[in-house]
């Protein structure tokens, strides 16, 4: 629901600029990934359409109409859509509506639907890597060699975009985006493989498997490796790849996805060595193989955002303007005061004068830490920012803290305790209490023990 939701917006506001929808409550309902689209961790937004305007032309009156009297699915989207471009082919909003269309496809996991609306969009832009990931995947699923051909063009050029992504070192949340960008890479060369082996390119198809593979170790990817050494008779390289497939760690694989390796495996095994006497050694040399790959990948992750693997906000080592490094750690045991704001942000500007009213209150005293935490996307703005103002240089970048406390809006103040715990928080603040407010709850916050809680 809320991905139709976000659909009929994109309508609204893309193909009737008369019933434009603000970009907030876009925002409040969905976000859009390079890799696909994703809901917003927030609860949705009550959403209801416009009343029909009547200053546009008689066409787009009818599709709001038509619009108004539906349910916010995709399937009753694709009818109202499909249906208006029957009716006005020739209609001045098409490419839009296609763009639509594809995106109401993928939405209800209809290839046929998919291939037909996405093949159209990419005929003119082949820059949307959802969509060439999609359609990739939809050609492959409805078969034979055309298709088979497209999805392998589709498939190269989802990778030579993914490829020029930006690198994820010294970017927030650097891991998770290299994870996204190593399965959309790896995904991208899968379709690949996939493709070559239905137009017989048997060799190729093992290449490109071993690639993918190598970019993002899992047990689809070993699962196809495997596959593709058996059909060029690699036997015996093939069981390595299928104990492969079987033994890795992969939450995403399924008890059916494990029987059937399992089987394939068994299959394989016992045709080259007549019996299954062995098979567990090589299970188990796989299992202690795919872990320490796995151990090596999260390691290499873990030095582009240590503090991806944390689950305690005390725990985090946070970036500063000038190139300090700040473990939050270091301070248990004290009153922390953090601060989320952004550059863009007014009502992050009317509070500070607010809150060096609080830290004249509490100057002086080593238990009370105050800290200015930015959380802007682009971290080029903060510096001449901060020098405008005239606010003080001791800044500390976010560094994925907003969402381990997930901190949805600005300014949203979080208080920590002499234990470590989060003690209060303030979203948003009032002009006239804030000062006070906040003097209060630091004061109780001194009052309480400085335990600091059995792990």
């Amino acid at each position: 629901m809320k991905t139709a939701r976000f659909i009929v917006a994109l309508i609204l506001s893309v193909l009737i600029p008369a019933t434009f929808v603000a970009p907030q409550a876009l925002a409040q309902n969905t976000q859009l990934s390079p890799f696909g689209l994703q809901t917003a961790p927030s609860a949705p937004q009550p959403f209801a359409l416009p009343p029909v305007q009547p200053n546009v032309g008689p066409e787009q009156q009818e599709l709001m109409r038509e619009l108004n009297e539906i349910n916010n699915s995709s399937v009753d989207i694709t009818r109202v859509l499909e249906n208006h471009l029957k009716k006005y082919p020739n209609t001045a909003q098409r490419a839009e509506i296609e763009k639509v269309l594809a995106k109401a496809a993928i939405d209800l996991k209809d290839d046929q639907r998919t291939a037909q609306w996405g093949e159209r969009v990419l005929a003119v832009d082949q820059t949307d890597m959802l969509l060439l990931d999609r359609v990739a995947r939809a050609m492959l699923a409805l078969g034979g060699r055309e298709n088979a051909e497209k999805a392998l063009r589709y498939a190269h050029e989802f990778e030579t975009i993914v490829n020029g992504l930006p690198a994820a070192e010294g970017n927030r949340d650097a891991s998770r985006r290299q994870e996204e960008r190593d399965r959309g890479l790896a995904r991208a060369v899968l379709y690949q493989s996939r493709a070559q082996t239905v137009l017989g390119q048997k060799e190729e198809a093992s290449q490109s498997a071993a690639r993918a593979f190598a970019i993002y170790p899992d047990e689809e990817n070993a699962r196809e490796w495997g596959e593709a050494l058996t059909r060029l008779g690699r036997n015996e390289e093939a069981i390595t790849r299928l104990a492969d497939a079987f033994a890795i760690f992969d939450s995403r694989a399924t008890d059916v996805d494990r029987a059937s390796d399992r089987r394939e495996l068994g299959e394989v095994y016992r045709k080259l060595h007549g019996s299954e006497t062995g098979l567990g050694d090589l299970i188990l040399a796989s299992y202690d193989r795919t872990s320490a790959l796995l151990k090596a990948r999260g390691d290499r992750l873990l030095a582009l955002d240590p503090n991806a693997a944390s689950s305690d906000p005390m725990a985090f080592s946070l970036n500063g303007l000038d190139g300090a490094k700040l473990n939050l750690s270091s301070l248990k045991g004290k009153v922390v005061i953090l601060d989320f704001w952004a550059t863009w942000c007014g009502p992050c500007r009317a509070q500070h004068p607010m809150y060096e009213e609080v830290k004249k209150r509490f100057e002086g005293r080593n238990d009370v830490v105050f800290l200015s935490i930015d959380s802007d996307e682009d971290r080029s703005l903060v510096s001449p920012f901060v020098n405008e103002q005239k606010w003080g240089r001791t800044v500390y970048f976010e560094d994925g803290l907003a969402r381990l406390l997930e901190v949805t809006s600005i300014p949203t103040t979080v208080l920590f305790g002499k234990d470590g715990r989060v003690s209060s928080r303030l979203n948003g603040f009032l002009p006239d209490r804030f000062v006070d407010q906040l003097t209060e709850r630091i004061s109780e916050a001194l009052t309480e023990p400085a335990q600091i809680p059995a792990r």
